[in-house]
């Protein structure tokens, strides 16, 4: 028994010890470091208008209204949920995947005057792996240019000029694709023609 005692009382020791280090002391010092340091992105690098926060730079949106950049098609529960933040898990040659590719691609051909062949981006009509991505294609955005402009009563070259403003490059400048943030852009739009 003393044996036993023996052991036993170094393990419990060590375990309140890293307990104290991993579960306290660690996230605090780990949370006092992201305030002081990166205070906006701790926080969720939220848009604020008039002292309202109305999105964040790093979630996307559902836009449908023709006066505005559509967003890429989300999984994420009924669309940018961040409680079920997911891709579809749906396979290239699923029927349902199919499907509704075919259904978005000609959507997007309607909504953006484009002819029934015309050339889709792949991110216009699929979800991204998180369903949260706030952000869409170069190609995605110009092909949105012209009916937004439009519908807004505002020159092409304008609107061209703010999708250029809102376009992020590569990640440490060979990361990813280049891409249009989406919220921000559709948030500047409103206060242009406003």
């Amino acid at each position: 028994m003393r044996a036993l005692l023996r052991q036993l009382r170094p393990a419990i020791l060590i375990t309140i010890v890293f307990t104290v280090i991993c579960g306290l002391a660690y996230p605090l010092l780990s949370t006092a470091i992201g305030q002081a340091a990166f205070h906006d992105k701790a926080n969720g690098s939220l848009i604020k208008r008039n002292g309202v926060v109305v999105g964040s730079e790093l979630i996307g949106q559902t836009f449908t209204a023709p006066q505005y950049f559509h967003s890429r098609p989300s999984a994420a529960g009924t669309g940018y949920d961040a409680s079920a933040s997911s891709g579809s898990n749906l396979g290239p040659t699923n029927p349902d995947l199919l499907s509704a590719v075919k259904d978005r691609a000609d959507a997007y051909r309607r909504d953006n005057g484009l002819a029934a062949d015309a050339m889709v981006p792949v991110d216009a009509v699929t979800a991204s792996a998180s369903g949260l991505d706030p952000d869409i294609s170069i190609a995605n955005a110009r092909l949105q240019v012209n009916r937004v402009a439009s519908q807004r009563g505002l020159d092409v070259a304008v609107v061209e000029q703010l999708v250029k403003k809102f376009t992020d490059g590569r990640q440490l400048l060979v990361l990813g694709e280049p891409g249009v943030n989406v919220v921000e852009l559709n948030i500047a739009l409103d206060d242009v023609s406003s």
